[in-house]
């Protein structure tokens, strides 16, 4: 308990050396990305621990909002990002439909932990997290048409379906846990569950930079190119999202819509792009989780100071 303890404690610098450690250890990057899901599976399972397997699900209050975001992040962004992009010619440039795609994405099964890091509303995060992946296959279906390369929808429709699954299933193991042993949801208990979480975050990390590393040798103007586009839109999503909910939203609720919008799960499209587009996209999709990992360093500065507590 103690040394989950710390853990929770030290969580966003764990998330640091999980990045370094991908970065210059390719090899162990690729080891480790067989080990990507279970880790999804522990941290999604240790939010739903922490909030109440309930939390997933939006009220009657909570619904037009969490839905109008969804629709505006994961809809009417991409869309139109793609058509600025079509009018100037340049929808064609790999990381052009990068972007258009990271746009598109819904948040990343990290976001509840990123958000209790960050000092942000846990559940709210969750929330945003299974709608947008709930509503995945209808958002993305109209950004593909305008990519020049159509992927195929049914790919990213199963792919949503099979994070909806673990999602589900995360929420089902959680009750079953609060069931059978009542003192894991005690608050004496939830510095040892941040502590999972920050321990299972920094290890899916590592298996999601094997592309970084070897771009740093072999390819460093490609790599600089991906990772400035990664950090523009990082920001840009997350400071905006911020600037519109901060008026609308209590100040943690606002955080973790924040969190939310900057955090996108790019890597889901990955087998529904053709391979030509899929290897430039692999190299994006390591550099954005630079930025995304850092969230707990770098929200305070996007979201003027408000100083992450967790």
């Amino acid at each position: 308990m103690t040394l989950l303890g710390l853990a929770a404690r030290h969580g966003r610098w764990l998330l640091i050396a999980g990045l370094a450690l991908g970065i210059l250890f390719p090899a162990l990057a690729e080891r480790m990305a067989a080990t990507i899901v279970p880790f999804l599976f522990v941290m999604l399972t240790v939010a739903a621990l922490r909030e109440g397997p309930r939390a997933a699900l939006p009220g009657p209050s909570q619904l037009p909002r969490a839905l109008a975001a969804t629709l505006v992040l994961q809809g009417a962004l991409p869309l139109g990002a793609g058509a600025v992009l079509w009018a100037a010619g340049a929808l064609d440039a790999p990381l052009a439909a990068a972007a258009v795609l990271a746009l598109a994405a819904a948040p990343i099964t990290g976001t509840p932990g990123l958000a209790v890091m960050s000092g942000a509303d846990a559940g709210a995060a969750l929330r945003q997290l299974a709608l947008g992946t709930a509503l995945l296959p209808l958002t993305a279906a109209p950004v593909f048409a305008l990519l020049p390369a159509f992927p195929d929808p049914l790919a990213v429709a199963a792919g949503a379906a099979r994070l909806l699954a673990l999602v589900a299933l995360a929420g089902i193991t959680a009750a079953v846990l609060r069931r059978a042993a009542p003192r894991l949801t005690a608050p004496a208990a939830r510095p040892a569950l941040d502590g999972v979480m920050a321990l299972a975050m920094s290890i899916v990390v590592i298996g999601l930079m094997s592309a970084v590393g070897p771009a740093a040798l072999t390819a460093p103007g490609a790599l600089l190119a991906a990772l400035a586009l990664a950090l523009v839109l990082y920001a840009a999503q997350t400071a905006g999202a911020w600037r519109a909910a901060r008026a609308a939203l209590p100040p943690d609720e606002a955080r973790a819509l924040a969190i939310a919008a900057g955090n996108r799960n790019l890597a889901l499209f990955l087998a529904a792009v053709p391979p030509e587009t899929a290897a430039p996209l692999m190299l994006f999709v390591g550099c954005y989780q630079i930025p995304m990992y850092l969230t707990p360093l770098l929200l305070p500065w996007l979201t003027g100071g408000g100083a992450a507590r967790g």
